[in-house]
């Protein structure tokens, strides 16, 4: 499998809320990091995972991702916030997955970065270019969660590391990133119809703050 789609794959994994499943499944993810030329941050942080009691990890991921810190796994509430533009941005989310065969079916959001990472494991030059369109929201997450300290940092340095160019050092480059982002067309928006019924997202929802 592409090194990139594996990475995205593991990291849309690491980034759901850790139940009993995710410890279930560390081999599962061991092994496919075992197949990267080289593993990455990602390897670092299911050692994390594997040292840590599972309640002390879900409480540490409620603590983590939260709006009110400006550490969310929502991206267009870096885009948009909690204004009308979002409306239109998630329609349009949904309908770049409904354009490749996927009809997104969960009780999460569409923008939930886990569900968009496993889209762009599953489809990776389109999911490269959907995640470049939220970077600076990406690159601004990701300098957060290193501000605190947190393991869930190597997660995100891992995502930004498959989507083209340096990362920014810092929240000012990162939103100078914002700025000069591509245009997204938010027009003309057609209702999302029936489709296929995707196998993902498997999120847990439980303990996001939103």
């Amino acid at each position: 499998m592409n090194p990139t789609a594996v990475v995205r794959l593991v990291a849309a994994r690491c980034l759901q809320y850790p139940d009993e499943l995710l410890y279930a499944e560390l081999p599962l993810l061991r092994a496919a990091l075992d197949e990267l030329p080289e593993p990455g941050p990602l390897a670092g942080f299911l050692g994390h995972v594997e040292g840590t009691d599972p309640m002390d990890l879900a409480a540490h991921y409620t603590d983590t991702f939260d709006t009110r810190n400006r550490r969310c796994l929502y991206l267009t509430w870096w885009t948009d916030g909690d204004t009308r533009r979002r409306g239109l941005a998630l329609v349009r989310m949904k309908r770049i997955y409904r354009a490749h065969g996927l009809e997104f079916a969960g009780d999460e959001l569409p923008d939930f970065l886990p569900a968009a990472l496993e889209f762009a494991g599953q489809h990776v030059d389109a999911g490269t270019e959907l995640l470049q369109e939220h970077r600076a929201g990406l690159e601004l997450l990701r300098l957060a969660l290193a501000a605190t300290g947190t393991p869930y940092t190597r997660v995100l340095e891992a995502v930004c590391a498959t989507l083209p160019g340096p990362s920014p050092a810092t929240r000012q480059e990162a939103k100078a990133l914002a700025r000069s982002g591509p245009p997204r067309e938010l027009v003309g928006l057609e209702p999302f119809g029936p489709g296929v019924e995707l196998p993902w997202p498997t999120t847990r929802p439980e303990g996001i703050t939103r």
